[in-house]
């Protein structure tokens, strides 16, 4: 087992990490921006170095900063939690040669699926159903017209690195087509420094379906379940839960099955997700995998009892699966609800110094968050808070649970999203499981322009 881990990362992640490795007695190092000198992660790390100012380009994207903090540490690995440096196979490439193990996939396997064109065709080869779509990347305004009229419209324009919602396009016409594209593409290249897009087929009102994963380094893979994170504004997820209202038993093992196997097939190893739409006649299709843990992992926690980050350590460790997860049982519903500092009509960042901050407990309450009372929210980085976790017997119970909790939840002197899910949970549309990723502009068409 390793001795010391950096924790690459900030705010509730970083902390999550801190908290795992402290239950596996292993020795943690923060790094942290100049405007995170007061933050959590840094107080509970046994060592804390600070990596650059504000700017993430400057600290927490910074690899040579990351790298030098882990060897003046003296760490044996590196966790990079979620966002930041932990899709970048530059830098998974950068610990290895520098004899530290990250916390993570193979650099190949990360590049693979960094490009989204690319994952699909590996998918594809490996058994699991994908939308209709181009042959990979569409480089000019020849191939996007060539390729629509294969595929069809409507369609969509995705980045092929990326990711958030950023350099996508609906295109619905042929009219639409050629300004969308060199839309997407200039969006693209800012965002992810690559103009790169692929088109697929627009699966119209989809759910956003995922499948937990984890494999090890000898070969084995297990998935957990799924999630359903089809309430989202503007392709961001606002909350997610497991299982889905519309995943039975038989689909959920068939499926999983096949992602089992499609992982082994590339040799995927640590945490993952692998990301379906499903349409309206019940058909799930492939469309990206994110190569770590995901902002949305404690539901699939709750209902599986597996601590998905120390399982993590221990398999980047070199432990073989069958000794971290003996085997994966489900029971419960668990719903989590993503408390932004934002606005919650018109969903503009409220960064400051929170003023009251008060957590809800009780039966099936769980919170992850970094923030405090008197601690401040920056504007550099992403605007989340908390996560809201409620967990039941049953969807009815977990729902019951996340009303109480979002009564009991207290944040003052910044704006936050809980009125929001105050009146996402109480709709007659999410208590009936009648949802899809479109749903919220229609349930608050105000709120989500």
């Amino acid at each position: 087992m390793f001795k010391k881990i950096l924790i690459a990362n900030r705010g509730e992640i970083a902390l999550r990490v801190l908290c795992a490795c402290k239950e596996l007695g292993i020795r943690t190092v923060a790094v942290y921006s100049e405007a995170d000198r007061h933050a959590l992660h840094v107080r509970f790390a046994d060592e804390a170095i600070c990596i650059g100012p504000p700017r993430s380009s400057d600290s927490y994207l910074n690899i040579p900063q990351v790298i030098s903090a882990a060897e003046i540490a003296n760490v044996d690995a590196i966790h990079p939690g979620y966002g930041f440096l932990s899709e970048n196979a530059n830098f998974a490439e950068v610990c290895e040669a520098s004899h530290i193990t990250f916390i993570g996939p193979s650099p190949a396997v990360i590049r693979m699926m960094g490009e989204k064109d690319r994952a699909r065709v590996e998918m594809a080869a490996a058994g699991l159903p994908i939308i209709p779509g181009s042959d990979g990347v569409v480089p000019d305004e020849t191939a996007a017209t060539s390729a629509s009229e294969q595929i069809g419209f409507p369609l969509m324009i995705k980045a092929a690195e990326g990711g958030g919602g950023r350099g996508m396009r609906v295109v619905r016409s042929q009219k639409e087509l050629l300004p969308a594209f060199h839309t997407a593409r200039s969006e693209s290249e800012k965002a992810f420094g690559s103009p790169n897009v692929y088109f697929e087929k627009l699966i119209e009102s989809p759910r956003h379906i995922e499948f937990q994963v984890l494999g090890d380094r000898h070969g084995n893979v297990i998935h957990l379940g799924e999630r359903e994170c089809s309430l989202q504004r503007r392709h961001q997820k606002v909350l997610e839960e497991s299982p889905s209202t519309v995943v039975d038993r038989t689909t959920r093992e068939t499926l999983g099955g096949k992602v089992v196997a499609a992982l082994k097939r590339v040799g995927y190893s640590s945490a993952g997700t692998v990301e379906f739409l499903r349409d309206a006649s019940g058909d799930l299709y492939f469309i990206e995998m994110n190569a770590r843990i995901q902002v949305e992992h404690p539901v699939t926690e709750m209902v599986t009892g597996v601590d998905l980050v120390k399982s993590q350590i221990r398999l980047a460790a070199g432990e073989r699966m069958k000794d971290v997860v003996p085997s994966v049982k489900f029971h419960g519903h668990a719903i989590e609800c993503r408390i932004n500092a934002e606005d919650p009509v018109k969903f503009t960042p409220s960064p400051g110094r929170i003023t009251a901050f008060r957590v809800p407990g009780g039966p099936g309450v769980r919170v992850d968050t970094a923030a405090y009372a008197d601690a401040v929210v920056p504007p550099y980085y992403d605007s989340l808070v908390a996560k809201l976790i409620a967990y039941g017997d049953d969807r009815t119970e977990a729902i019951a649970r996340m009303h109480r909790a979002l009564d009991g939840f207290v944040v003052e002197g910044i704006q936050t999203t809980i009125p929001l899910h105050k009146r996402i949970i109480a709709h007659p549309d999410f208590v009936s499981g009648n949802f899809n990723t479109h749903t919220l502009e229609h349930m608050f068409p105000v709120e989500s322009k």
